[in-house]
């Protein structure tokens, strides 16, 4: 099965590609080459580009907070395991600290390192990061593994708060809904909400299914068209009948 995931907030969406770039620079960090560990250089300036969004940290501990409030309203509950529920109070209250202490600006520390700031300024261009473009990064990157790991590792940490409240609002997020079997006649389908509300839409399917799915949504109305991939062309509507699992999720 191939899982799809379409955000309907900016916030989802935030948390979202956060989330990928928080996985992407830890696969590139543990790696020891230096073409990796430029990648991971160069995806932890994405995670400070979108992750300086002023309100994250307030969004993150608001909303953690507000799970929390929820949790404790399942204490005594005869059909809640009282340990399972004690763990996750502990998990969120650790991840509500860690983001309150984090002080100033999110990445401001990487700000100010005007190393670090002259590869991502450099990065930006195409080509940019040659050697004889940085002849200081050059060095760096045909430094000992351990050096590097150790600096990337020191620059990533400061952020992993944020990485890993997003990571419980997000765990929590994709299990408040309820997957539902659907079929897509002539690859279009419609779900009216009547009063529903959701800001992910998760779509599972056959990974053997050669299509691919859209989503447009409204106030009133989810709707999914199940496209043809082309990798020279647009794609165009697969008018075929598809069976995919549909998920509202909702906090």
């Amino acid at each position: 099965m191939i899982t799809y995931e379409f955000p309907l907030s900016e916030r989802v969406r935030t948390l979202l590609r956060l989330e990928d770039l928080f996985d992407k620079v830890t696969h590139f960090a543990a790696a020891d080459g230096p073409a990796e560990h430029h990648i991971a250089l160069t995806t932890l300036f994405e995670i400070l580009e979108v992750a300086s969004r002023a309100d994250l940290k307030f969004d993150l501990v608001q909303e953690l907070e507000r799970q929390r409030q929820i949790l404790i309203s399942f204490r005594n509950n005869p059909d809640i395991s009282e340990d399972a529920l004690s763990g996750a109070l502990y998990e969120i209250e650790q991840a509500s600290s860690q983001l309150l202490a984090m002080q100033g600006k999110t990445g401001q520390y990487l700000r100010e390192n005007e190393w670090l700031m002259s590869i991502r300024n450099r990065a930006a261009i195409p080509g940019g990061v040659c050697e004889f473009d940085l002849p200081g990064y050059h060095y760096w990157l045909h430094r000992d593994v351990a050096l590097r790991e150790r600096d990337i590792n020191g620059w990533i940490a400061p952020l992993l708060p944020i990485r890993d409240g997003l990571t419980i609002v997000l765990r929590l997020l994709r299990a408040s809904g309820r997957p539902e079997n659907q079929t897509a006649q002539r690859g279009a389908f419609q779900l009216m909400l009547s009063g529903r509300s959701a800001q992910l839409v998760r779509i599972r399917q056959n990974d053997n299914e050669p299509c691919i799915p859209e989503i447009s949504a409204g106030k009133f109305a989810i709707n999914v068209r199940f496209l043809t991939p082309d990798m020279s062309q647009r794609p165009k509507l697969a008018e075929v009948t598809v069976s995919f699992e549909l998920t509202l999720c909702n906090l």
